[in-house]
């Protein structure tokens, strides 16, 4: 068992749970449905499937139907990992933006952050079906029954949820189907308001007749082309006919004797194994984890991480280097040694040797684990929902380049770069812990530094949860979060660090869910942390 230190020294409303079977999510109306299918007998995977199709309608300011998704499971010895995100319409490149939107300063083609020509095929549904086919136990159909219930009855708003629709709004009520559905009084819903959508429940009764295939040839694609065409899509039946998720070998990297495990590209989750293969330079022995030293130390290996996950990462058909060569680890090596340790610095990509939001866990007492991710993208996504049917979709082709040199150049059928990823750690072939930060860029750097906590200073995981964090920007310029000790953040201004603060209502410094496996005896069972930054909630029995 780890030796854990059971104190936390951040200010926190959370404690961890303790339980042999556990559901943790940012809603705790989503954790509870998880938890409903564990205690009728069903896997990890049930639960989880579960708690994601609840939060589409309780945490719709973070994912939906239309988003994408990631998952890393553990089971019998191995963790299996899942790619589902979507690709683009087969008619995307360059110049049909360049047509449509006109060209920039350096004449690039232009392309839109909201509206139809940011949707991407959905691959979240599908990526439902694909895990219970491979780890349910229960019936499909009986996993989308608390969503149902919600979006037939309704909910009361949580407020954070509440906090970031209303953020929301300004941008996003024009677009297409958007205020039909989530301004049902001509505006956000408040705290405590009821909000259901009628609509949803009976497209959540066919995706669970049809196993999900509804979304891809039948009538709802049908409803989403159709709808997407009406307001100048290029979308078609094709496209989504098109779709499958896949089953990928998850990437890792060691870690102080335990191992790191990422969903491989077009997401992010490299950027994690790097900054970890360089840290693992550097001794923290005897160190403190809010020091100016130590937080210094990962932010410049994030930086470094950064730099070659943008010039580098896209679909992996398209990537000019792999990703085995971006974690050699001579090549970590070479990039740990430019971190001088007394002073900030702003690096360019490296050159390797030639030669991947809502996230939320489950873990059942037969051992199976999962650590899961799904999303819109900034917030509600795209803007677009399909009316009538509760399907609000993603805004993923922002993640393509319109630089015909780039390797994440938009092109058809190609899956955009991604910033979800779910985070898996083990250690002797043994799992340890399913774990993930929901935020945009901060999600490899929130696995960065509450791996870190946790592994090398022994904080419980409500600890290294709660503990404040930073996040490094595009720019490579700094965040902070209010709470950091001001001694750190003057520390860090000290070493050069540009500190800025970014407005962000959906990501700000993210949030996380982690279960962590006591000790091999599977009675023992696991501790969860669910992150305060959210309305959310660790269950379990």
């Amino acid at each position: 068992m780890k030796p854990f230190d059971w104190h936390n020294p951040y200010p926190s409303v959370r404690i961890p749970l303790l339980a042999r079977n556990i559901v943790s999510t940012s809603h705790p109306l989503a954790a509870q449905a998880g938890l409903r299918m564990l205690l009728k007998g069903g896997s990890a995977v049930d639960a989880a499937i579960a708690a994601a199709a609840a939060i589409t309608l309780v945490e719709p300011v973070s994912c939906g139907l239309g988003g994408d998704a990631f998952a890393i499971v553990w089971h019998e010895g191995k963790a299996h990992g899942l790619n589902s995100s979507g690709h683009s319409p087969k008619a995307w490149n360059p110049e049909y933006f360049a047509q449509r939107y006109g060209r920039d300063a350096n004449g690039l083609a232009k392309a839109p952050k909201r509206g139809v020509d940011t949707v991407t095929v959905p691959g979240v549904v599908a990526g439902w079906a694909a895990l219970h086919e491979k780890f349910g136990k229960l019936p499909f159909e009986e996993l989308m029954q608390p969503a149902i219930e919600i979006a037939r009855r309704g909910h009361a708003i949580a407020p954070v949820v509440s906090h970031k629709w209303a953020a929301a709004v300004p941008e996003l009520e024009d677009q297409p189907g958007f205020a039909q559905t989530f301004m049902p009084a001509g505006r956000a819903p408040e705290i405590g308001e009821r909000f259901s959508v009628p609509g949803a429940a009976h497209t959540l009764e066919t995706i669970g007749r049809t196993r999900g295939r509804a979304m891809y040839d039948g009538e709802l694609a049908q409803k989403m082309v159709e709808f997407l065409n009406e307001h100048g899509g290029a979308h078609t039946m094709d496209d989504f006919a098109a779709y499958a998720p896949q089953w990928v070998e998850p990437l890792q990297k060691n870690y102080r004797g335990f191992t790191l495990h990422e969903i491989p590209p077009n997401g992010q989750g490299i950027a994690a194994l790097m900054a970890v293969g360089m840290l693992e330079h550097f001794d923290f022995k005897g160190k403190d984890p809010d020091s100016v030293e130590v937080q210094h130390l990962q932010i410049e290996a994030m930086k470094l991480a950064f730099a070659d996950l943008y010039r580098y990462v896209s679909d992996p058909r398209t990537m000019a280097v792999t990703p085995e060569q971006m974690l050699d680890p001579v090549y970590l090596a070479s990039r740990a040694r430019l971190i001088d340790p007394g002073r900030a610095q702003h690096f360019g990509p490296g050159v390797p040797d030639a030669g991947g939001t809502i996230y939320l866990s489950a873990a059942d007492e037969n051992g199976m684990m999962i650590s899961f991710i799904q999303s819109n993208y900034m917030g509600f996504g795209s803007g677009v929902v399909v009316p009538d049917t509760g399907i609000s979709l993603q805004n993923r082709g922002v993640g393509f380049s319109m630089d015909p040199e780039s390797p994440n150049v938009v092109a058809g059928h190609k899956r955009p770069f991604h910033t979800i990823i779910p985070g898996f750690l083990s250690r002797d072939g043994k799992p340890v812990m399913s774990f993930g930060v929901m935020g945009g860029d901060i999600q490899p750097q929130g696995h960065l530094q509450t791996l870190v906590r946790m592994v090398d200073f022994d904080q419980q995981p409500q600890a290294a949860c709660c503990a404040p964090r930073w996040k490094v920007n595009r720019d490579f310029t700094l965040d902070v979060e209010g709470s950091m000790n001001p001694a750190l953040v003057d520390g860090l201004k000290a070493l050069g660090h540009q500190l800025k603060s970014i407005e962000d209502p959906y990501m700000d410094f993210g949030s996380g869910q982690f279960i962590w496996r006591l000790s091999d005896d599977l009675e023992d069972g696991y501790v969860a942390a669910s992150d305060a930054r959210r309305d959310g909630q660790a269950v379990g029995f």
